[in-house]
């Protein structure tokens, strides 16, 4: 058994340059993480005028709004303004998605980069409250336009070995048919948490995709890789998945100002 276990550990780390799928499962935050989007965070300052605050900035000072007031670009920030979030929800879905074609590349995109291009199973997991299918659609559009280094050519070609593998006999191999393997968590979304206080949502979610993949094996070891640019929600997660589990190999990056794993 514990050759069977290393053998399997071997290849699971051999990609997919020999011809064979990687089998490694990618969770992702988006904003920050993966790509560096415009959309902003609506304040008031002292005055009751709106002041907006980019996503980076407000890990950064979201514990401190409505608490204590604080100075941001010149403002004397209060509070959150009305709708706060009105750009990250549903009501923002079309800009999203013109956003997300030209944002610039975040730490991880090309941890992103590596699992799309080889059509691993992945999860983005995002304090948006989009639909899934927005975020679905955003990753599709990547997909379809080889965006900054995605090669749709392999993804294709990585979509049909691992129906091969996993012998899915007559299973879509198409794009969309890859993409509704995969996992799409707005944490803010639906009668999910706040957006202010994601981190437990994202602790729940992660959980829910770790045994989707581990459903996908059945049985069978994985290696799990998360990352995310908020020190929070890395702080959470470590705490919920930083000790070894059964069959899961578990990697937390955090992308933040102090990169590290």
């Amino acid at each position: 058994m514990k050759l069977l276990h290393e053998n399997w550990l071997k290849f699971v780390s051999e990609g997919i340059e020999d011809e064979k799928h990687n089998f490694k499962y990618y969770a992702f935050d988006w904003d920050d993480n993966i790509a560096e989007m415009p959309t902003q965070i609506i304040l008031l300052n002292n005055h009751d005028q709106e002041v907006g605050m980019g996503t980076a900035d407000f890990a950064e000072y979201r514990s401190q709004i409505g608490k204590v007031p604080f100075e941001y670009n010149n403002e004397e920030i209060k509070d959150f303004a009305p709708n706060a979030f009105r750009n990250f929800r549903v009501a923002g879905d079309g800009q999203f998605l013109k956003d997300v074609m030209d944002a610039e590349p975040a730490p991880a995109w090309r941890d992103f980069l590596e699992c799309i291009n080889s059509a691993s199973i992945f999860a983005i997991i995002t304090a948006r409250g989009h639909k899934p299918s927005t975020l679905k659609r955003a990753v599709y559009k990547y997909i379809i336009s080889n965006h900054n280094g995605i090669d749709s050519g392999k993804v294709y070609k990585n979509i049909r070995k691992y129906n091969e593998i996993f012998k899915r006999t007559g299973a879509d191999a198409s794009i969309k048919g890859y993409l509704d393997l995969c996992k799409f968590y707005p944490v803010s979304y639906g009668p999910y948490a706040s957006m202010a206080s994601p981190e437990q949502a994202k602790v729940e979610a992660l959980r829910e995709f770790v045994d989707y993949c581990k459903k996908l094996n059945k049985g069978m070891p994985i290696k799990v890789g998360f990352s995310d640019d908020d020190k929070k929600n890395i702080d959470l997660i470590s705490q919920h998945f930083g000790e070894p589990q059964d069959l899961v190999s578990m990697t937390i990056k955090y992308t933040g100002k102090q990169h590290g794993e």
